[in-house]
């Protein structure tokens, strides 16, 4: 092993065992879904549990008209990975043309105008009907009981509701009424309850009633989901104009006619060979290609220039990052992107031969097959009194302003049982402080077209029909055909930049789950930000304090802007593990925060 000895010590063991694992961003998602493991459920079911429950537990981060994207493989077909397609596209009202004579030439990073039709909960239930084993009532059963008889909330959601007070008694009453129920802020360790939801999930259970088949029952309920009373609830409320991120106030434009179009899928992922590994991802529709083009990149590399905890190696690393966040924001979106180049070796080679020994400060896209240049460059502007903020907002939790502005907010669930099912799922969207609360739901919608452009040129142009380019990519990785690890972090843009050192640490440095995931992290902010309002910070490096001076001073030597994060705030990774030849599972989840957890047996 060529990398950096791991200490010793780690906030936590690697869970060992055979029966199963499961590991996300909250103690409670965790339990459940190794509940119903331990019932007899698989991992599949065990995922959907948590996830709904997560609804409840983390409304800060993510919620049920929000958005998802999941990777898994089966026992019985391990060598076929496929996709959770959970991503909803624009509405049809949501053109480039309807933005601008709302006076904007930016989607909003807070209101329901910025809202994409809600796919995560279509997507667990397609989940549920084709691959889990357990009726509906039984799945959502975790998530009605905390909903009804309260949850802790957690210090990070008590500190979101604080920051957007005054927008929610100001503009959003009906937000106000759900979030600060007696006209105050919650405190941490406060019971936080959400009937109305309770309600929504019981009647999409009692959609069911009267059909013969568990299959028939869940299709009940994504038919009253889509079509019912939720879609007629979320079309009426949004035609009120309400106040935006921008300090506007707008109308919605979805429909009940959008949200009935869309159907959640399974697709075939994007994958490439990696030190003998697999690596699987969602396409260029989101940024998923991003994780592979840089170990594309980095593959070109001895084993020593891939250490994280190097000067050399985190050197390397930052450097492979910027380029293919440059090809991501030029090049990708909802359209047909020519990832055979992209993710080639001749490409790789080409782009592998602009890193050398000092950072770059230059946004460098690379040329197509034919060597064109290409035609779009996203507008990269930084006001240098924000440049302190803009960096501190890709660090840990995301920062969240008073107009609801958010970056970043996301969840995140990993389970494999005892027979070889595995699944790596991140949800997000939907976030408390995204748009007003629909009284009838207890819920809002999400603000994912933020990640669309006003620009016809833009590859992610903003088009009704099309998907944002989401930074949802949880990760799963298969060894001879058979799935050996899944894993994935919340963090928008840094999602695959915490996930590819983790993969690193993993695969090359020979750690194990919890030393990978304690391990001292860091990021770029060379790229253009996926979150309103679209900025960046060119040469940026983020960094966690326990990288050790030495190494953060070569950095800096090296031309790199180096923020310090403090000693534990990068990344909220998670992953679970399976040796296809012993059954052996192992699972880490993310210290930082205290409150993601790994459990298993």
């Amino acid at each position: 092993m060529s990398f950096t000895t791991p200490a010793q010590f780690t906030t936590r063991p690697t869970l060992e065992g055979h029966f199963g694992m499961a590991a996300s961003t909250h103690w409670l998602a965790t339990a459940a879904s190794q509940a119903v493991l331990e019932r007899g459920g698989n991992a599949f079911d065990a995922a959907v549990a948590g996830a709904f429950l997560l609804h409840v537990v983390e409304p800060h981060l993510n919620g049920p008209a929000g958005d998802m994207t999941g990777v898994f493989a089966t026992a019985e077909e391990p060598s076929s990975p496929k996709i959770m397609m959970g991503q909803g596209p624009a509405p049809a009202g949501a053109s480039i043309e309807h933005f601008r004579n709302e006076g904007l030439d930016m989607v909003p990073g807070a209101g329901a105008l910025a809202a994409a039709v809600p796919g995560a909960v279509d997507s667990w239930l397609n989940l549920l009907e084709h691959h889990g084993s357990w009726e509906l009532s039984e799945v959502l059963d975790f998530a009605i009981d905390y909903a009804d008889n309260g949850h802790p909330a957690l210090g990070r959601t008590v500190g979101t509701i604080d920051k957007v007070k005054e927008l929610f008694t100001e503009h959003w009453p009906t937000s106000a009424a759900q979030w600060m129920p007696d006209g105050t802020v919650p405190k941490a360790g406060d019971l936080i309850y959400n009937h109305t939801y309770a309600d929504v999930l019981r009647r999409l259970i009692s959609a069911g009633d009267g059909t013969e088949t568990r299959e028939a029952r869940i299709q009940a309920a994504r038919r009253e989901w889509k079509t019912g009373f939720v879609a007629e609830a979320i079309a009426e409320f949004i035609k009120a104009p309400h106040r935006h991120s921008t300090g506007s106030d707008h109308a919605g434009v979805m429909t009940v006619e959008d949200i009935a179009a869309f159907d959640a899928h399974f697709e075939d992922p994007v994958t490439i060979e990696f030190r003998g590994y697999q690596v699987a991802k969602i396409a260029a529709w989101g940024q998923g290609p991003v994780l592979l083009q840089t170990l594309k990149i980095l593959e070109g590399f001895d084993d020593d220039r891939l250490d994280p905890s190097t000067e050399l190696g985190a050197h390397t690393i930052l450097e492979a990052l910027k380029l293919a966040m440059a090809d991501r924001d030029t090049y990708y979106g909802d359209n047909d992107v020519d990832l055979e180049w992209l993710l080639s070796d001749e490409y790789a080679a080409q782009r592998r031969e602009l890193i050398g020994s000092t950072a770059s400060h230059e946004f460098r896209p690379g040329a197509d097959r034919a060597g064109a240049a290409p035609t779009f460059r996203p507008p990269l502007t930084l006001e240098g009194e924000d440049k302190e903020a803009l960096i501190k907002a890709g660090i840990g939790e995301p920062t969240v302003q008073k107009n609801g502005v958010n970056n970043g907010d996301t969840c995140h669930i990993d389970v494999v049982d005892r027979w070889g099912n595995m699944i790596s799922a991140t949800p997000s969207g939907g976030w408390l402080q995204s748009s007003p609360t629909i009284p009838q739901l207890g819920f809002c919608l999400g603000t994912r077209l933020q990640m669309m452009w006003l620009d016809e040129s833009a590859p992610s142009a903003l088009a009704p029909g099309k998907r944002p380019r989401t930074t949802l990519t949880p990760t799963l990785i298969s060894k001879n055909g058979e799935p050996v690890i899944a894993l994935g972090s919340p963090g928008g843009d840094q999602q695959e930049q915490w996930q590819l050192l983790l993969i690193l640490r993993l695969l090359v440095g020979g750690y194990a789950a919890q030393q990978a995931i304690d391990a001292p992290a860091l990021h770029t902010t060379a790229l253009a930000g996926s979150f309103w309002p679209r900025t960046w910070v060119p040469g940026g490096a983020v960094v966690e304090d326990r990288l050790g001076d030495e190494v953060i001073n070569g950095l800096i030597s090296r031309g790199h802007e180096v923020t310090r994060a403090g000693n534990w705030d990068l990344g909220r990774l998670s992953c679970v593990t399976r040796d296809p030849k012993t059954g052996r599972l192992t699972a880490g989840a993310n210290p930082r925060g205290a409150q993601g957890y790994a459990a298993g047996r």
